[in-house]
């Protein structure tokens, strides 16, 4: 399966994504995903060690930025 489709099938999930920097990790709804896997997160959390820490809302993750995603409700 190509990333691009596996990152499709969790739209409406929670999903957890790592990003590149310093410990830099959001956890929101997936509202939308495109070609480029810039991702368009809702009710998005900044988590900081384990601990949420501010609320961001609405959120666009441009793809490059990304290192890991992973569904937190199967």
């Amino acid at each position: 399966m190509f990333p691009s489709k596996k990152i499709q099938s969790l739209v409406g999930r929670v999903i957890h994504v790592e990003m590149k920097g310093e410990r830099f990790v959001l956890e929101g709804m997936l509202r939308s995903v495109d070609d480029y896997l810039n991702l368009h997160l809702g009710d998005a959390n900044e988590i900081l060690e384990g601990e949420k820490r501010r609320s961001l809302g609405s959120v666009i993750l441009r793809g490059n930025n990304v290192v890991l995603i992973n569904s937190l409700k199967e």
